[in-house]
């Protein structure tokens, strides 16, 4: 983790982000606009999020060509981790003796920037949670510094660049390591699962790597936990660090922020907050599922040591509708209405999937897109388990941009093993034939449930166009 900070770069420089078209870079590269810095950058893939950019007066390349870096003439270079060495633009920026940055290298500078930092991780959870915060943290009038890993609509987008340095909320993805560069004064962790194990082999790796990241916050900062989670515990007992340990709790165990007398109407939590000790108001949610209740402690949490009042906690909560692919209602298909969310991993989905029964209507049809062929191979039996007890399931292939397919493992091995322990589930390679076995399946009153990586999750804006 390096002390560098942005005001220590050099003066009127010029940062260009090769593969600025992602989620990440793109917002770093508003926010370092916003900076004051001369922005540009190169992305293979044209989309409505480079011209957004370019809108924004960003210098956009669609290609990636070495005449780009002689043409904008960067002082530094920010890349994304997925850009290979051979890398045209890389290969030039190095002859000219540029300074490079990872992506989360130069989120790690940011976050140097800042008076306090705020940075929210956990394998499930942690875009709905940092905006909740952010919420939280703006209706308080706090002004911060935004940074998420999915677009927005409270913010306009997925950054939002605060009037002053006092502020920063980010979210703090381990995959890679990449959060081990972020400077934290509060840290939060929703909770730890067995993921993104091209990195961690196993869950002791996961651990481990959490027990690091802990140690990277400041001095007698806070780390707002789920108390009652046992990995967290264990990261806990490996950290060796002067901080404070805020707990949360959902379930009636003792915590220093808890959620209390919880019921549901209509399949949306409702329940009373408790911080420190004292009841700060009710909250109506506006989303389903008990993992979301467990979200929205630690957001209160959070807000609550960096300055918000109870006032503001209970009015964003009441008010947070959602983030982008986090249990969006894209809106209603032949009379049923179509829901999408990223969650991908067995754990998510069988929340996912817990939140959507509550929720008013007829029959659920779920559509499962698993991400990465690794995680199904050494995931499998979780996703089996979670999946199992689906009504009826309808799985796409797996999706992996990062992987050769060997042909050792199929989403229609999960089908199969379902089928086999009882379950009802189905297998389409084609895109085009899983559509119409949704029509052939559906009737008015139904829910059509969504799961997965964006590649499936546009299933629903086909389903819905239009719809926002």
């Amino acid at each position: 983790m390096s002390d560098l900070k942005l005001d220590e770069l050099k003066i009127n420089s010029k940062i260009y982000f090769v593969g600025i078209g992602g989620i990440s870079m793109s917002g770093l590269a508003l926010l370092t606009k916003g900076y004051g810095f001369t922005v540009g950058g190169s992305d293979n893939h044209p989309s409505e999020r480079t011209q957004m950019l370019a809108d924004q007066g960003i210098t956009i390349y669609n290609s990636q060509e070495a005449k780009n870096i002689d043409e904008f003439e960067p002082d530094y270079i920010v890349k994304t981790a997925a850009i290979l060495p051979h890398n045209k633009e890389l290969a030039r920026a190095l002859e000219k003796g540029l300074t490079i940055f990872d992506r989360s290298e130069f989120l790690g500078i940011m976050t140097n920037s800042y008076k306090n930092v705020i940075n929210i991780s956990g394998t499930h959870g942690k875009t709905t949670t940092t905006s909740m915060t952010s919420m939280m943290l703006i209706d308080e009038g706090l002004d911060p510094t935004i940074h998420l890993g999915a677009p927005f609509d409270g913010i306009g987008g997925s950054v939002k660049m605060g009037g002053n340095k006092d502020l920063l909320v980010s979210e703090a993805c381990e995959f890679k390591r990449s959060f081990l560069e972020f400077r934290s004064t509060t840290a939060a962790i929703t909770n730890i699962d067995h993921d993104h194990v091209d990195c961690y082999p196993t869950l002791d790796d996961v651990i481990e790597v959490f027990a690091e990241f802990i140690n990277k916050i400041d001095d007698g900062g806070y780390l707002v936990v789920t108390g009652t989670d046992k990995n967290i515990k264990a990261s806990i007992d490996r950290a060796k660090k002067n901080i404070k340990v805020i707990t949360c709790s959902t379930d009636g165990s003792d915590a220093d922020f808890k959620a209390v007398n919880i019921e549901y109407n209509d399949g949306l939590p409702a329940f009373d907050i408790i911080a420190m000790g004292e009841n700060i108001g009710r909250v109506q949610l506006q989303i389903p599922g008990g993992h979301n209740i467990s979200n929205s402690i630690i957001a209160a949490a959070c807000a609550y040591l960096n300055g918000a009042s109870a006032g503001s906690i209970i009015r964003a909560l009441n008010e947070f509708g959602g983030a982008d692919g986090r249990f969006t209602i894209k809106g209603t298909y032949k009379g049923c209405e179509v829901v999408v969310d990223y969650a991908h991993h067995p754990t998510a989905a069988r929340v996912t999937i817990d939140a959507a029964m509550h929720m008013p209507h007829n029959n659920l049809l779920v559509v499962f897109q698993p991400l990465t062929f690794n995680r199904v191979q050494l995931l499998f039996e979780d996703y089996v388990t979670s999946l199992l007890p689906c009504k009826k399931i309808l799985f796409s292939e797996i999706f992996s941009d990062r992987e050769v397919n060997t042909g050792e493992i199929s989403s229609k091995h999960i089908a199969d093993e379902i089928n086999r322990r009882g379950g009802n589930a189905e297998f389409y390679a084609d895109k085009e034939d899983l559509k119409a076995r949704i029509d052939e399946l559906i009737n008015p009153g139904d829910m059509i449930l969504i799961l997965g990586p964006e590649d499936i999750r546009e299933l629903g804006d086909e389903l819905c166009p239009g719809k926002e």
